[in-house]
């Protein structure tokens, strides 16, 4: 966004960020080099009531109504008037279904102006994933590829009675071995399941791509409206059309980006950053039905 003008509306306020895994790690930079800001994390917020990954509390609503839920409620245990939140989903890539993605939602409150600005970002890095054993000789190729023990596991009993064990957190090889053990024993069938643990203080993967996505608000929200002026103006979808460049006909590939503002109701359609203003005839519905 070379030549945008630049808001620090933010500068030398403390926001809250509603996180129990220590996302304030990943976030903490992004939001002060670009804001100014200084994060506050509430001590006794236990983001796991709205759900957790490993399945024991479901989550209720989507990640973007989830993430609101949690930046508010950081908001009210701070008793701060900006806040920031992230929820993070994890399955088959929307395009590539035999690709896991992670998608990840990061969202500002600011109830000094009643602005909400929420960013996000589909992310192919990541080392979600899950394996079945009967021993932890079972997982070693799968082990490597996930980067254990650098990055924890899950392990619970494959069928069992509702409420066996699970363990969280597994970072050693001992502390996997004695999981499995404990996990087919309880298991009907003497099978363990083994997952990533996607919590972001116990997967480095997932907390790189949050630091990415904590970047990418910062500088949205150092972007002004170029109507109102509030902070938040930036990308919010595309426009598909894009000419194919032997026939002229319309393609499935973006022609615009869409900029719009989240306290007005100003928009604008922007070229594509990388300049291209035709499609290659291989994304062309008449050159190669």
């Amino acid at each position: 966004m070379t030549g945008s003008p630049v808001v620090r509306e933010y500068e030398g306020r403390s926001a809250s960020l509603a996180t129990k895994h220590r996302k304030d790690v990943a976030c903490g930079r992004p939001l002060r080099r670009a804001l100014g800001v200084d994060l506050v994390v509430p001590d006794a917020l236990d983001t796991d009531e709205l759900g957790t990954f490993s399945g024991e509390i479901a989550r209720v609503g989507d990640p973007e109504s989830v993430c609101l839920t949690k930046a508010r409620l950081g908001m009210a245990m701070t008793g701060l008037r900006i806040g920031f939140a992230s929820e993070g989903s994890f399955g088959p890539h929307p395009s590539v279904p035999f690709l896991p993605a992670d998608l990840e939602v990061m969202t500002f409150v600011d109830d000094d102006r009643n602005l909400v600005v929420v960013e996000r970002i589909l992310a192919v890095g990541t080392n979600f994933s899950q394996r079945e054993a009967r021993e932890v000789e079972d997982l070693t190729d799968w082990l490597k590829a996930v980067g254990f023990p650098r990055h924890a596991v899950i392990v619970r009993p494959k069928s069992a009675e509702p409420g066996a064990g699970i363990d969280k957190g597994v970072t050693s090889l001992d502390g996997l071995t004695s999981a499995i053990a404990r996990a087919t024993a309880a298991s009907d069938d003497r099978v363990a399941t083994v997952e990533t643990d996607m919590r972001a203080h116990l997967n480095p993967t997932r907390m790189a791509v949050i630091r990415r996505l904590a970047f990418r608000l910062a500088r949205r929200l150092a972007t002004p409206c170029p109507r109102c002026a509030a902070p938040g103006f930036g990308r919010t979808g595309e426009v598909t059309g894009l000419p194919c460049e032997w026939c002229g006909s319309a393609t499935e590939m973006i022609l615009l980006e869409s900029w719009s503002c989240a306290a007005c109701a100003y928009g604008e359609g922007r070229p594509r950053r990388d300049g291209l203003r035709l499609a290659p005839p291989q994304h062309c519905p008449q050159c190669n039905p």
